[in-house]
């Protein structure tokens, strides 16, 4: 990677930093710059307004995630472990998110937030896709599942995931709500090869976020 890749890279990830930590709506590109220790002329080299700024951090968070996805696939793992790790790298996403953020950018920045969740769906559908097929060939999954319906079920969880801390799940850690929703969903697709699996692992896995 060049100077310029790298220095590119620094500078939508701290912009991504700052934002998820104090809004957007109220965040002008002059306090970005002085928040960010940096001139004004150096990040319009890389970026022509918010917006775009915006689309470029967007794009930053998808990348991210599309790395984790494909260094899990590579990996040694079987499919639950490799579903639990790319589901973990998606939700933290969201975890990390000041939910004003959510707000803000779905109200003020649509045309981004549309660009994110559209590309972002693509990305972790396909993923779980080949997840299902990959367990399905381990003889882990049921053979019988409706791939593409379980996979759009399955992203939309994951989507709907930060929402899920209510007035009844006060008391519970998103930790603790995470693996309530994985080991349903496991159970829900797994064989009975798949389920004994995860029974006997379950103590050592980490669902932590």
């Amino acid at each position: 990677m060049t100077d310029q890749g790298d220095k590119y890279n620094d500078i939508i990830a701290k912009a991504y930093g700052v934002f998820i930590q104090h809004g957007i709506k109220n965040i002008s590109m002059d306090d970005l710059c002085r928040m960010m220790g940096i001139s004004k002329k150096t990040i319009y080299k890389y970026v022509e307004n918010k917006v775009d700024l915006l689309m470029k951090i967007s794009n930053y968070v998808q990348e991210q995630i599309a790395i984790r996805i494909e260094e899990l696939q590579k990996s040694n793992l079987n499919a639950i472990d490799v579903l639990l790790e790319m589901s973990k790298a998606s939700t933290k996403s969201h975890i990390r998110i000041n939910p004003m953020v959510n707000f803000e950018i779905r109200k003020y920045y649509p045309q981004v937030y549309d660009a994110y969740i559209n590309k972002k769906k693509e990305l972790i559908i396909q993923s779980i896709i080949k997840n299902l097929e990959k367990g399905i060939n381990e003889g882990l999954y049921r053979q019988d599942l409706t791939k593409e319906i379980v996979a759009h079920l399955y992203f939309k969880k994951i989507e709907e995931f930060h929402t899920l801390e209510g007035d009844n799940l006060r008391n519970f850690s998103y930790s603790n709500i995470f693996e309530v929703m994985f080991e349903n969903h496991i159970r829900g697709i797994s064989n009975e090869n798949g389920i004994k699996y995860f029974e006997q692992q379950k103590a050592k896995l980490n669902f932590n976020l």
